[in-house]
């Protein structure tokens, strides 16, 4: 009987707990647009409303046709978009759920923006904050013939808040030759080219020759030169003896890193880099800790 009694109590529990939760959700009217609907009206009206204010003012009588439009388009009237709002405005958690949605779209249609406007101007947009990210601003895939004006691939990326000092960066892609093998001449292999320019004409810069098919990647850094102002870098494909060989290039990123340590300042040891030859004012030289690595292993 005690268990039976448990049960009892237990499945009336539930039973209140059901009827709350039925009875605390908001009731929407028929008349009233749906979340979606919502969501999708306020998108399109408030690019309307910006459109309208960028208008000069011998044509602020547009701004009524842009608003209009919205409503044609979602096939409603501005009363039943009036009355929608009304009620929202009473239920400010449900108009505050659909503002959250509005503002990630309109968000991710800033970035696309950007992005067209960057690759139209053939400039990059500021990278994202981060110790690893692809700041890598073009497109991904290119085929050289080595012909005049279609035989060298070039980026020339200016540094910008995200960058900081001592970051890595790494070029990385994937080669194919098309219609043949790499040449063992290496005066006509494929050349990988990177350089990065530091503050008072400090350049780090470091060269490799392609030899075969494959993914490849050259990476440069400095620890005592300050402030990144840019970062040029070039694939260079020599007109071929014989055949019609094409490189395709893909799978192309450019990762920047963040150092996560920092600098001993109890030790005035100094080794140069071999890896890393330097062109420029100052040579690229560390302080080199013996009790703990001086980076972590995100170098090539």
């Amino acid at each position: 009987m005690i268990k039976i009694k448990k049960y009892i109590q237990l499945g009336g529990m539930i039973f209140i707990g059901v009827l709350c939760l039925t009875s605390c959700k908001v009731k929407r009217p028929d008349t009233i647009l749906s979340d979606a609907q919502m969501e999708a009206v306020l998108y399109d009206y408030h690019i309307a409303k910006v459109m309208g204010e960028q208008l000069p003012y011998n044509e602020n009588y547009k701004r009524a046709l842009y608003i209009n439009s919205v409503f044609k388009k979602h096939a409603i009237t501005e009363a039943e978009f009036d009355t929608s709002m009304a009620w929202l405005a009473h239920n400010p958690e449900v108009l505050r759920d659909i503002y959250e949605k509005i503002n990630k779209r309109l968000k991710a249609e800033k970035e696309n923006i950007d992005n067209l406007i960057a690759i139209h101007d053939n400039k990059p947009k500021e990278s994202k904050a981060g110790d690893s990210i692809n700041v890598w601003a073009w497109q991904e895939v290119y085929q050289l013939t080595g012909m005049p004006f279609d035989n060298k691939m070039a980026f020339n990326l200016p540094s910008d808040i995200n960058f900081q000092n001592r970051d890595t960066l790494r070029w990385n892609m994937r080669f194919h030759f098309l219609g043949g093998k790499a040449t063992k001449d290496s005066l006509y292999q494929p050349v990988m080219a990177m350089q990065v320019y530091y503050e008072k004409d400090s350049i780090v810069n470091t060269v490799r020759r392609i030899q075969h098919s494959g993914e490849e990647s050259i990476s440069l850094w400095a620890d005592t030169l300050g402030r990144i102002e840019k970062i040029y870098g070039f694939v260079y494909y020599p007109r071929q003896l014989s055949g019609n060989q094409t490189l395709l290039i893909d799978k192309v990123s450019l990762m920047r890193y963040h150092a996560k340590d920092s600098l001993a300042t109890d030790t005035i040891e100094k080794i140069e880099r071999p890896a890393t030859p330097v062109l420029g004012k100052t040579k690229p030289t560390l302080k080199k800790s013996p009790i703990r690595p001086l980076r972590q292993p995100v170098r090539q």
